[in-house]
């Protein structure tokens, strides 16, 4: 009986052809593995992006106009999912709004923000007052006994009638309330970061929003966009940009503080979600304007 290598010997080309088979099988597995692991990724950011479709919408509207108030919001995530959300609500007449930031960004982040937007919203309904409804989300928040990410925000109630801006921040960079004449108030009052401390105590302030002036609230990450020396934007820059800008209308000044917060960073990609949300109260012949179009 011949041995292998007598018969490698006698016919070299057929253990070439078997070698040769063996690498294109070889390939023709690779091939495959990186075509299955090609669509998973697929599915994975179509996933994805589907999600974050949802999440945009369940932030509420980008824009709207009443006679006598214009609002704007957006959210800028750094991937899909964004840990910065946005939501309103109207509430026995009046207009409840709400800015806030998950701690994380993705999928951690955007799944705690349904349970947190849904959770803040019925305690809104329920309490009314935002100090009295962040007291309750912060106590639930700790009565879960899960970890959970750290999470601050700034609520609100505006009456539209009068213009009484009643608000609690939870730890939450501050609201800047822009008057016509350029003066700044910044809307601290509240409490702490949600789910930190048992038995934290919240307060309401209370301010109100004239004709012509301008409510900005945001997250911190547009004033901690680094340039490509690694130097903040800032709150400072941001105030100034706010100022310059408070007289465009809301959607305008969104998107115009965006771009000077790019223009800053330029070529370096921001590190942290953006979110921001603009409230201006229309001055009497705005109104006026507005009822002669709609006449």
């Amino acid at each position: 009986m011949a041995s292998a290598a007598q018969i490698r010997k006698k016919h070299p080309g057929s253990t070439c052809i078997r070698a040769v088979k063996i690498r294109h099988s070889r390939r023709r597995g690779l091939e495959d593995q990186l075509a299955s692991l090609k669509r998973d990724n697929d599915e994975l950011n179509r996933a994805m992006y589907e999600a974050a479709q949802v999440q945009r919408r369940l932030c509420g509207p980008r824009y709207f106009r009443t006679d006598s108030y214009e609002f704007a919001s957006e959210i800028f995530p750094v991937r899909h999912l964004s840990g910065d959300f946005i939501s309103v609500m109207q509430l026995a007449g009046d207009l409840v709004f709400v800015i806030g930031d998950i701690a994380g960004k993705g999928l951690l982040a955007g799944m705690w923000f349904t349970h947190m937007v849904g959770m803040i919203r019925r305690e809104v309904a329920e309490h009314g007052d935002p100090a009295a409804a962040l007291t309750s989300v912060d106590r639930n928040l700790l009565l879960t006994g899960v970890e959970f990410p750290l999470t601050t925000l700034f609520l609100a109630r505006l009456s539209p009638e009068t213009g009484q801006v009643i608000f609690c921040n939870a730890g939450h960079p501050p609201a800047l309330l822009i008057r016509e004449q350029g003066q700044v108030e910044e809307l601290n009052e509240g409490g702490p970061i949600l789910g930190v401390i048992s038995g934290a105590q919240f307060v309401n302030g209370i301010t109100k929003l004239n004709h012509h002036d301008t409510l900005l609230a945001y997250s911190d990450g547009i004033a901690e966009c680094r340039n490509e020396l690694g130097i903040e934007f800032g709150t400072e820059q941001l105030l100034t940009f706010a100022q310059t800008l408070s007289s465009l209308d809301p959607n305008a000044m969104l998107f115009s503080l965006l771009a000077a917060a790019q223009n800053f960073i330029g070529s370096r990609d921001r590190e942290d979600d953006i979110a921001l949300l603009v409230l201006r109260r229309l001055g009497s012949r705005e109104i006026e304007r507005s009822e002669t179009n709609c006449a």
